[in-house]
């Protein structure tokens, strides 16, 4: 047999025999990345350990620190929960079993619902296959021969009719457990060093709700105890700072199942909150040369004809019919799903011209979406939300510079919440409209923006909106959680669609671009985030509660409601905390409801004129004159 030289990513080779596999290629490198290897690439593609490697080719072994490992170790997972499952029920039929972000799930048919007790046992029957050490093997098969592996299981047979008839197949068996994969995977089920089922959910055949409800088990794989456990703490402390139920807690809002799914109901200090948010983007936003629009909640269908939502959208909205009068036909209208073609309409209203451009028009609107009411989420995901929208128009030459002031917008409101962030740009999806060079043109204004500002970015392929490309900004939060919040658009389908012209320095008509673009979001998803970040404890400026006063007394009620009445008057927003209860209750209360300062007020303090401060963090920091204090919270609210 002869000798093959492979070679390594650092630049380096390594000669292996003729017909040498990727765990050859790590034994000959060395004992230890041996022991560790969990898969590799050649030329760039992940396969096994087992897979052969060619004479030439570039090897680079895979192991646990390798930013594939856990999505390999967590597809392994999959199949060692689905052999538990096939043990326990014979009778199962396999749907699909994905690694997803922080863990896997694998859809069954089975002829009753899993139970918590179903879950403890399979838990189990994994672990035994894990210490039996099973061999992960590949197999390829054609199309006919996979069909007849799959004898009485429907829906991977379904899966595999929908492959071209040339296809190679490939399936993975561990011990007597087959099952259909691309992979890779890892040697053997002994690599599975930490896991944990996590729950049981309903879940349509290919997320069509006319097909089968089968049962779907969400389960965590990790390459160790420590990790898992972290793992399940940062899980304990996300449900902790959950915003549904700190927004019970807290008396900001409410939703209502005889109202409808995913719609939010704001309550006196929720909406309060929000209107503080609002302002506070708004006075940035008019310093920044931006106007303020408002335009209404429905538009006759033919806008959206138009636009395009109702041939790409349409199923996302919601429709209905008015009756316009006597001998007319009744019109139809469609409840606004995003802002833009108002705005839309509004530079229609008047000739514009490049003096005019760029336009920067915002709007705090509220739209409507059909979301699928097993995906609503509280305020992170609702059929109803008001979005801090804007629409710029501008002259070709203007869209870059007006991005970049866009990227330092995003940058000064994650700023003032200490927000670190990242960048996406999701290209062209399949159902899009425009032609290829306004989508290339489109694309490098973002992606050269991002390049000239030295803002890092993934590409997301085939994720952008119908009409455009985008960026999408994520935010990281206290506890390593990602969110998409900020969105910058470049729309070249808009003006074009609706006919919009602008009037050029040489007297000619000009087509505008749009740039629509959002910073924090979706308002409600934002607030949601806030709250969860700050586990309810939201900054001095945003609470909408500053302080509350204690009295320690009746006796000290009109000296409680001067100070009351001096704070208001200096901007400080103040309750009062009058009813008949101990003191460590009305504290315990304070703390509860997360006020940034509790003033109690007795005898020392109705003398000297003095309130007696406790924060919500540090605790009593003494006694202090009422303008003190305003300075204090004036200090802390400051932006």
């Amino acid at each position: 047999m002869s000798d093959i030289s492979v070679k390594l990513p650092d630049g380096s080779g390594i000669v292996v025999p003729d017909g040498a596999t990727i765990a050859d290629v790590a034994a000959a490198i060395g004992p230890r990345l041996a022991k560790a290897a969990l898969a590799g690439k050649i030329d760039g593609r992940l396969v096994d350990t087992g897979r052969v490697v060619t004479d030439g080719a570039e090897i680079e072994i895979v192991t646990e620190r390798s930013p594939e490992a856990l999505d390999i170790l967590r597809h392994s997972a999959g199949h060692i929960m689905a052999e538990a499952v096939k043990d326990l029920f014979p009778t199962v039929r396999f749907g699909i079993g994905p690694s997803i972000k922080d863990g896997f799930y694998y859809d069954f048919d089975v002829e009753r619902p899993f139970t918590p007790e179903d879950l403890e046992a399979i838990e189990e029957r994994m672990r035994q296959i894990v210490a039996e050490e099973k061999r992960f093997e590949r197999t390829e098969l054609d199309k006919l021969e996979a069909l007849d592996a799959f004898e009485g299981q429907p829906y991977k047979r379904e899966l595999i009719e929908d492959l071209p008839e040339d296809a190679t197949i490939s399936t993975y068996t561990q011990g007597a457990f087959t099952d259909l994969c691309r992979g890779p995977h890892i040697p053997h089920t002994g690599f599975l060093a930490a896991f944990k089922l996590m729950k049981v959910a309903g879940a349509y055949w290919r997320g069509d709700s006319t097909r089968p409800m089968l049962q779907r088990i969400y389960g965590t794989a990790w390459f160790s105890e420590k990790d898992l456990a972290a793992y399940l703490e940062r899980l304990a402390e996300a449900e902790r700072r959950d915003h549904r139920k700190l927004g019970k807690e807290l008396d900001l809002f409410s939703f209502h199942e005889e109202a409808g799914p995913g719609l939010v109901f704001y309550h006196p200090k929720g909406t309060r909150a929000l209107r503080i948010l609002q302002e506070w983007e708004r006075r940035e936003l008019y310093r920044r040369g931006y106007e303020e629009l408002s335009t209404p909640h429905v538009f006759k269908a033919d806008v959206w004809k138009t636009s395009g939502h109702y041939d790409f959208y349409r199923e996302n909205m919601y429709f209905f019919q008015i009756d316009e009068g006597e001998g007319r036909e009744p019109a139809e209208y469609g409840i606004k799903p995003m802002n833009c073609p108002g705005a839309v309409l509004i530079y229609q209203n008047d000739v514009r011209s490049y003096r005019d451009l760029p336009l920067r028009w915002f709007e705090f609107g509220t739209v409507y979406r059909h979301e699928m009411s097993g995906v609503v989420h509280g305020l992170m995901r609702a059929r109803g939300f008001t979005q801090d929208d804007a629409h710029i128009f501008c002259t070709p030459e203007q869209v870059q510079p007006e991005v970049a002031a866009m990227l330092d917008l995003v940058d000064w409101a994650m700023g003032t919440f200490g927000f670190e962030y990242s960048a996406e740009v999701s290209t062209r999806p399949e159902k899009s409209i425009g032609d290829d060079a306004d989508w290339d043109h489109a694309t490098r204004a973002l992606t050269e923006t991002l390049d000239a500002r030295g803002l890092p970015y993934e590409i997301n392929e085939g994720d952008g909106a119908f009409y455009g490309p985008k960026i999408d900004i994520k935010l990281r939060d206290a506890i390593g959680r990602t969110w998409q919040c900020a969105t910058i658009q470049v729309d070249f389908n808009f003006p074009m669609r609706f006919g919009l012209t602008y009037r050029t320095a040489e007297n000619t008509e000009a087509r505008p671009f749009m740039l629509h673009r959002t910073i924090l979001g979706s308002m409600e998803r934002f607030f949601g985030i806030l709250i969860e970040h700050y586990a309810g404890a939201l900054p001095v400026w945003l609470a909408p509660v500053q302080a509350v006063i204690v009295p320690i007394a009746d006796r000290h009620l009109d000296h409680v409601a001067s100070v009351r009445q001096r704070l208001e008057a200096a901007g400080v927003r103040v309750e009062v905390y009058a009813e008949q209860e101990p003191m460590r209750v009305k504290i315990a209360k304070a703390q509860q409801q997360k006020v940034p300062y509790m003033l109690v007020i007795g005898d020392k303090e109705v003398e000297g004129d003095l309130v007696a401060v406790r924060e919500r963090h540090e605790g009593d920091i003494g006694a202090m004159d009422v303008a003190s204090f305003v300075d204090r919270v004036c200090g802390a609210a400051q932006l």
